[in-house]
């Protein structure tokens, strides 16, 4: 009998940056257990390299912003697979737009309750899950401006500069346990905020003169999940974007 394929677990893995995340791990022969907030079903591209893939592949509701939905998310993959997770990729997030002056409490609770608590909670249940014998691969997914942090959406980048240094805790803690890394992302999505002109003027304001691909980072979170001898690091996928230090928000430049 063929050994079953090593399986991933992927929040927020239906849209966006996590539909590619899902599909480059697809393509290497992953299991894939994909949480979502709404959506019971991937988008169009992520369907399809699923289906070219013969992938085996669920879908798990969770509202992340509960720690217990949070936590019961391991079980539940766990059960219906079988057995938990080799790998853990926290990609879902909130991304909100306040600024210092209209930051709170409620502000910051909602952004560290996605942000940071359910990606540590995950973590945590994830080693638990796994036991003595394995080494599962975790992969927060963070953020450029970690490196250089200006005043926009204050809540959303505290929480990401929380989630990044826990890398390297999380790292030393789990030593043995867990192998925990991070992957940095520059603007790699659009949203219905930025025209083809602001994206192309972006990419060239890049220290490498154009904006990262999102299959970029997914190439980064595929050679971490595999990368046996590397732990507490945090690669950037974000044309360089964190070389240099922008005034604003990129939706504002």
């Amino acid at each position: 009998m063929s050994a079953a394929p090593p399986l991933a677990l992927v929040t927020g893995g239906m849209r966006r940056l996590g539909s590619v995340i899902a599909g480059k791990l697809a393509e290497a022969g992953y299991a894939l257990a994909l949480s979502s907030h709404q959506d019971s079903e991937p988008d169009d591209a992520l369907s399809e390299t699923l289906s070219a893939n013969e992938t085996d592949w669920h879908a798990f509701m969770a509202d992340l912003s509960d720690a217990d939905a949070a936590e019961k998310l391991v079980d539940n993959v766990t059960q219906h697979f079988g057995r938990a997770p080799d790998l853990l990729v926290n990609n879902a997030a909130i991304f909100g737009q306040d600024g210092w002056t209209e930051m709170s409490a409620e502000t910051l609770d909602a952004h560290f309750r996605v942000n940071l608590y359910s990606p540590l909670l995950l973590a945590k249940k994830l080693v638990e899950a796994a036991g003595e014998n394995s080494v599962p691969s975790i992969v927060q997914i963070l953020d450029q401006r970690i490196a250089n942090p200006h005043g926009d959406q204050l809540s959303y980048t505290l929480s990401k500069q929380a989630l990044a240094a826990s890398v390297r805790s999380l790292a030393s803690a789990m030593a043995g346990r867990a192998r925990v890394n991070g992957v940095a992302p520059g603007l790699v999505i659009k949203t219905d905020e930025y025209d083809e002109a602001q994206m192309s003027r972006l990419g060239e304001m890049m220290p490498l003169h154009a904006l990262p691909k999102p299959e970029s980072v997914a190439d980064a979170v595929v050679y971490l999940a595999r990368a046996n001898d590397t732990t507490g690091q945090i690669i950037f996928a974000d044309g360089g974007a964190h070389l240099r230090s922008f005034e604003r928000d990129f939706m504002h430049l």
